[in-house]
């Protein structure tokens, strides 16, 4: 399971540049022992440790901005993850009048193509065209919410991980600590946006509308490469994205409790995050000073990359990582069988469409990687696919409005093992069905024989109906 944004997997390679360092040894320049080594913890090497710290509050008073301001303070410096990403993405690309105006048919056409296959009504009241750095804005309030309770529980379990003497000979410097943890997850949340953003097709495409509520969004300078890449007509292409933003939204808007239970579970996972000690003990034995004086040295360790700042975490929740995937694979497959069944014949390249849709899926296309890399979760894509098999035969067997009505409460919802055994759910479904039937079989055959029993007509509820016969054990049994 790839970790959560900011912190690395363990090694398991074997590989250790320390092997051979001396127990108490500091292993190089600005070591201070580590907080759980042999050598415990050094109080005496502590003012280089405050050095490193106070060169790294120079080098955030030299960012400006992005080290101020609403959003840059917390768990995740969200100012600075908007710069990153904005500066990543360059040039902003135009959009054009024509490329505003189909999307806006596209998804008018599409509406009225799904009004056929789902009972959920229009969720669009409004479309727009985006550009990547617009996505980037639009997204951030979104992602805030879904990578907040990560970063948090991190944060929460690297401070707790360190042992009490080192808490309270670093005072003060705690705070800074805190700001060098949100610094490293805002640029690796900008650095994961940056990559995301030109390649994103449209708002929901991760599997939570990124917009406003009501808001379609499609991406032309993304959907022009996208079709240029399959050689297909890009007006097929833009009905197909379109018809899935849309289909998005209605459902989304038909389960007002939906968006809001997936950013539970989110939270859920989090509390799972567990911290490995060690990590604390590599950084504090490996860390150079000088780092702190090369940004680019410095990002690539707040990053993630090769030799990434922290601890190394696992998560014990993997219930909750396991619904969540659900829940995501459930809408993604829900969507896909409604498409499917709205656009039918009537894009000549529906099915190659669809089929590459759930190639780039399988493939882990750049919102499955991104999801990944900066929460630590996957959606896995063939949970996805055998969703969409399962939402399609349910609606085969029971009818759309059956189907869709399974989106009233969460827990209507098929679990992961149905989604491998969809007969289980269309099961269920049908006894639910004859259940009801035969239940009101039962009452009209026994208002018949109490009619019956007291002769028909008005005396059936006179004085006889209310003897000790009708109380006896006859009645009860």
């Amino acid at each position: 399971m790839n970790q959560p944004f900011g912190f690395s997997a363990s090694d398991d390679d074997g590989r250790d540049e320390n092997r051979d360092r001396e127990p108490g040894d500091s292993g190089g320049p600005g070591g201070f022992g580590g907080f759980g080594g042999a050598g415990g913890f050094d109080p005496s090497q502590f003012g280089q440790f405050g050095q490193m710290l106070s060169q790294f509050g120079q080098m955030l008073g030299s960012m400006g901005s992005a080290m101020s301001g609403p959003g840059s303070s917390g768990p995740v410096n969200y100012q600075l993850a908007r710069t990153i990403a904005l500066q990543a993405l360059g040039r902003t690309p135009v959009i054009t009048d024509a490329s505003r105006t189909a999307a806006e048919e596209s998804v008018r056409l599409a509406e009225l193509w799904l009004d056929e296959t789902t009972v959920f009504p229009t969720g669009v009241h409004r479309t727009e065209a985006w550009t990547p750095q617009q996505w980037v804005e639009k997204s951030l309030p979104t992602w805030e919410k879904v990578c907040t309770p990560v970063a948090e529980q991190m944060s929460s379990a690297t401070r707790g991980a360190m042992p009490e003497e080192a808490r309270q000979l670093a005072g003060p410097l705690l705070g800074m600590l805190d700001q060098m943890g949100g610094l490293g997850f805002g640029m690796q949340l900008g650095q994961g946006l940056g990559r995301l953003a030109p390649a994103v097709l449209f708002s929901s495409e991760v599997g939570l509308p990124f917009g406003d509520d009501g808001v379609a969004a499609l991406c032309p300078s993304a959907i022009d490469a996208f079709a240029d890449e399959l050689e297909l007509p890009r007006q097929e292409v833009v009905v197909f994205l379109a018809a899935r933003e849309a289909a998005h939204l209605r459902l989304f808007a038909g389960a007002p409790w939906l968006r809001a239970r997936i950013l539970a579970t989110v939270d859920e996972y989090a509390k799972g995050i567990r911290v490995d000690t060690s990590g604390l003990d590599d950084l504090a034995a490996g860390l150079d000073p000088s780092i702190l004086q090369d940004p680019t040295k410095l990002q690539e360790l707040l990053s993630g990359g090769a030799g990434a700042i922290g601890p190394k975490v696992t998560n014990v929740n993997e219930a909750a990582l396991g619904r969540l995937e659900t829940l995501l694979a459930l809408v993604e497959g829900w969507v896909d069988a409604v498409v499917t069944d709205a656009v039918g014949d009537r894009l000549p390249s529906a099915d190659k469409l669809r089929e590459t849709w759930l190639r780039r899926r399988a493939a882990g296309g750049a919102a499955e990687q991104a999801f990944s890399s900066l929460v630590g979760l996957e959606l896995r894509p063939r949970l996805a696919r055998e969703a969409s098999e399962l939402w399609r035969r349910v609606g085969e067997a029971v009818g759309t409005e059956r189907r869709d009505g399974l989106w009233s409460h969460p827990d209507l919802l098929p679990v992961g093992e149905d989604l491998e055994n969809p007969a289980a759910v269309i099961d269920r479904l049908l006894d639910e069905s004859s259940g009801e039937q035969s239940g009101v079989d039962e009452i009209e055959r026994f208002l018949r024989e109490a009619g019956g029993a007291g002769g028909g007509g008005p005396e059936a509820d006179g004085p006889e109906a209310d003897g000790p016969e009708a109380d006896g054990p006859d009645r009860n049994a």
